[in-house]
């Protein structure tokens, strides 16, 4: 399972603006265009590609932690996989397609492949797929604003369709298909906004708070003409031309009552909701097509030779060079660029995002809508033009080695597309600050009435810089002991009683530094076990005797805390030197992978065959258990939507089993057990008894009774009722929480730079601080295929999306982070039962 994350390929450092130097003239902008995407495209292998493939397989035999053979058990598991990567919902092979390729392929990928060097079969069902998907695009061009659907019946669409049968013709296929299309056509209608609501909202904007506002129509002493503002706030409501329609109507003293604006968009809104619809949808299958049709062989490659990496566990992968860069990248949290975020969009590459403090911030040469039409090279290079330029190959351009330049051609946001600049920029360095370790300082009242501070270190990952790929010489070296150890020290100056380390959202990185980082809180002693794949049991130990921080300390995990961080919570909680709370349990990755540079194999051939990372060991915690499968139970389990999804090793194909092996020698120091009585009686008083509770276990019932459903209703009434209950509790919840008037502790964030300079910066307000360890509360309110080129494509990118395909999120405030807060306050308990003790009598281990 890969975590790398989609917007590291996109993003790039701009350094500075060369505005007076002379430039060669740019390419006009020309319109994307969908036409030339539609002819048919047929894949074939690259010269090279049966070379790598037959090294990436032996070096799987040879390293892996299985030492299984590519014979024919790894070869269906490959084909599986490989089928699955291209039609995980089965909604475009056909039965006959798949009984046709597991006749020829099934259990007859090794021989290709190891004795053959062919690896056909890949472009063989990339191709059918491309093919299908060609018969899927045809059927909704033709149905898209021709068709007009109905939603008044008691048919149903099934949401996963993992497990259902695949189309057994083009006939039923095309008929899931249409169903799919009605489904999202049903989705768009449920996204619009009702129009007497609409109606509504203009009513308030035009009269505010006057006494007009209960009857209907305008107060007396009415004031015209509206000023610009309204005019502003009513195109946020109904777009420009509406707008100006209403505020004219209402100026000239045409319109005085609100029935006759609702009147109005009754009859303008309708067709142009229609319209809207079937361009939103046009684009979307367009923008899928674009993306398909841009595949190229070695990307192909990719995906196949990941299939075969998958085959001998879940966390081995196969990298391609750009795969290679972005590990790296994502490793060391540093690349070479301009400090953009790049996102598709209809054939366009726009600015989504500018890192911020980065040069290209500070430059205000690139703002966030911006289009890239073109790019050249260094001074004099030619410019080359990147309308329809599929993403990747955008990136490659505009990255480049630190100190290089690199000239945009750009059209600026929301201006005339005849309108071009161009920027000059001279490639650096970027650090990616948002995925570095960063610090809060609360400060609560205890029981006993006195002010306390607890300091919080949210850790995404466990970096360190790596002498991989495109960030291999990057001029920093990153460490997240180091940081981490920069953060503990700021928040024991500032008074911190105690300090919860937040692992939530970590899915691991890099073992070293999860080692170190334990180290900090333990003197000297044995932090993870690793036995390879001859049996042997080696001792990873922290030789340092040396504690950074001996008091109160908590480990917050989830079911996505994974790999790195499973170890330091399992060695913690293992020492009795940490409590652990959080989800039932944490993910279950207990492997331990290697990144095996294939260039090795081939010398001067002038291939690149990329990398493999595999599984070579299987952690042990001290105490002899694995962390595979199971993970790292906490001592304290709060409630949670996570506890009821399918997320963790349990839930993944070719999953290493769970075992045990001897426990190590090493001493418990008891911090914790003498305590978890009172913490989990005072943390269940205060559950039973605090509403956002109430709310977590009304999100857990709905999602169970959601998730119990298979289909989702395609009768548009019952959907409403459904959407206006969703909005009615959210609602409720967020009035019920504004009643409140409860006063949130004062909470200090610390960054990396502010934990180097003096004092505390101002505040911040708890209050916009939302769930991150609930589940995702937007789960409860959105249909699970609501954006069906995400999941019905698997190779499509899901970050080239428009910006009206997005689903809003909950408004802030509407869902606290009760598990952090909770968290907090068992951390305060053990303080207080604890007597802030640094430790209690220390018990032999075994």
């Amino acid at each position: 399972m890969k975590s790398l994350l989609p917007w590291l390929s996109a993003l790039i450092l701009l350094v500075r603006t060369m505005a007076d130097s002379p430039q060669p003239a740019a390419p006009a902008e020309k319109a994307a265009d969908i036409s030339k995407f539609t002819n048919s495209l047929v894949l074939s292998a690259p010269d090279g590609a049966g070379t790598v493939a037959q090294i990436t397989a032996r070096a799987l035999e040879k390293y892996h932690f299985t030492r299984m053979r590519f014979r024919d058990e790894i070869s269906a598991r490959m084909f599986d996989r490989y089928i699955e990567a291209l039609d995980p919902q089965k909604l475009y092979f056909f039965q006959s397609d798949f009984e046709e390729f597991s006749t020829k392929y099934r259990t007859h990928l090794d021989e290709l492949t190891m004795n053959d060097k062919d690896v056909s079969p890949a472009y063989d069902m990339f191709n059918r797929f491309l093919k299908r998907f060609d018969e899927q695009y045809a059927l909704v061009t033709s149905l898209l604003g021709k068709e007009k659907f109905t939603f008044d019946g008691d048919d149903r669409m099934s949401v996963n369709r993992k497990e259902e049968p695949r189309p057994a013709s083009l006939e039923a296929a095309r008929k899931l298909w249409r169903d799919r299309l009605r489904y999202e056509v049903l989705s768009e209608k449920l996204n619009q906004t009702a129009i007497p609501v609409l109606a509504t909202n203009v009513w308030r904007k035009i009269v505010g708070t006057g006494e007009g506002k209960g009857n209907g129509a305008l107060p007396a002493g009415f004031k015209r003409p509206l000023g610009t503002n309204v005019l502003s706030d009513l195109e946020a409501i109904v777009g420009k031309d509406h707008s100006k329609a209403v505020v004219a109507k209402i100026n000239s003293g045409e319109w005085t009552t609100r029935a006759q604006i609702a009147s109005y968009l009754a009859s303008k809104l309708p067709e142009e909701r229609e319209k809207e619809t079937v361009d939103k949808l046009t684009r979307r299958y367009n923008r899928t097509l674009r993306t398909l049709k841009q595949y190229e062989p070695d990307e192909v490659l990719q995906i196949y030779l990941d299939a075969l990496a998958h085959s001998y566990d879940p966390h081995s992968d196969y990298f391609g060079k750009s795969e290679l860069d972005s590990f790296s990248i994502q490793m060391g949290l540093t690349l070479f660029g301009i400090g953009a975020t790049l996102q598709s969009e209809d054939g366009y590459t726009v600015i989504r995002a500018v890192v911020p403090g980065s040069p290209a911030a500070r430059s205000k040469q690139i703002n966030i809508g911006d289009k890239i039409v073109a790019v050249a090279q260094g001074d004099d290079g030619e410019w080359v033009d990147i309308v329809d330029e599929k993403l990747k190959r955008v990136v490659e351009q505009i990255r480049g080695p630190k100190g290089t330049r690199v000239r945009l051609t750009v059209v600026p946001a929301n201006g005339d597309n005849s309108a071009r600049k161009l920027v000059n920029i001279v490639r650096d360095e970027v650090k990616l600050e948002d995925s570095e370790a960063k610090a809060r300082l609360v400060e609560m009242k205890g029981a006993d009435g006195r002010a306390h501070r607890v300091g919080v270190i949210d850790l995404p990952s466990f970096y360190a810089s790596m002498p991989l790929g495109a960030a291999g010489h990057a001029a920093v070296k990153k460490s997240t002991t180091v940081d981490v150890a920069k953060l503990v020290r700021k928040l024991t100056a500032e008074k911190a009683e105690g300090i919860v380390i937040d692992l939530r959202r970590n899915g691991g990185g890099s073992l070293e530094e999860a080692i170190n980082l334990t180290g900090l809180f333990i003197k000297t002693g044995p932090v993870v076990q690793v036995k390879g794949a001859d049996g042997r049991v080696m001792q990873d130990e922290d030789r340092d005797p040396s504690v950074l921080y001996d008091g109160p300390l908590m480990v917050l995990t989830s079911r996505f805390s994974a790999s790195a961080s499973e170890i330091v919570a399992g060695a913690l909680q293992d020492y009795g030197r940490a409590i652990i709370v959080g989800d039932t349990s944490t993910h279950g990755k207990g492997t331990v992978q290697t990144i095996q540079e294939l260039g090795m194999f081939l010398s001067d051939s002038g291939i690149n065959p990329g990398a493999v990372k595999l599984t070579i060991r299987k952690f042990y915690r001290a105490s002899g258990e694995s962390t595979q499968l199971k993970g790292v139970i906490p001592d304290l389990i709060l409630p949670s939507v996570n506890n009821l999804l399918e997320v963790g090793e349990t839930s993944l194909t070719n999953a290493l089993p769970w075992d045990t092996i001897a426990s190590a020698e090493y001493d418990k120091l008891n911090r914790v057990q003498p305590y978890i009585g009172q913490l989990r009686d005072r943390s269940a008083n205060r559950i039973s008894s605090d509403r956002d509770w109430t709310y977590v276990r009304e999100d857990m019932g709905l999602y169970t009774k959601r998730q119990a459903d298979k289909s989702i209703a395609l009768n548009l009434a019952q959907r409403v009722r459904e959407r206006d209950a969703d909005k009615a509790r959210a609602e409720a919840r967020k009035k019920e929480l504004a009643a409140r008037g409860e006063k949130e502790p004062k909470t200090y964030e610390i960054t990396l730079k502010l934990a180097d300079q003096p004092g505390l910066p101002p505040a911040m307000t708890r209050t916009n601080l939302l769930a991150g360890g609930r589940g995702d509360p937007r789960l409860l309110g959105k249909d699970p295929a609501a954006k069906p080129e995400a999941n019905e494509v698997a190779v499509h990118p899901k970050a080239s999306s428009d910006d009206d395909d997005e689903e809003a999120d909950l408004e802030p405030g509407t869902a606290p982070d009760v598990h952090l807060r909770e968290a907090e306050r068992i951390l305060l308990d053990l303080i207080e039962v604890s007597g802030g003790k640094k430790g209690v009598a220390a018990a032999p281990g075994v």
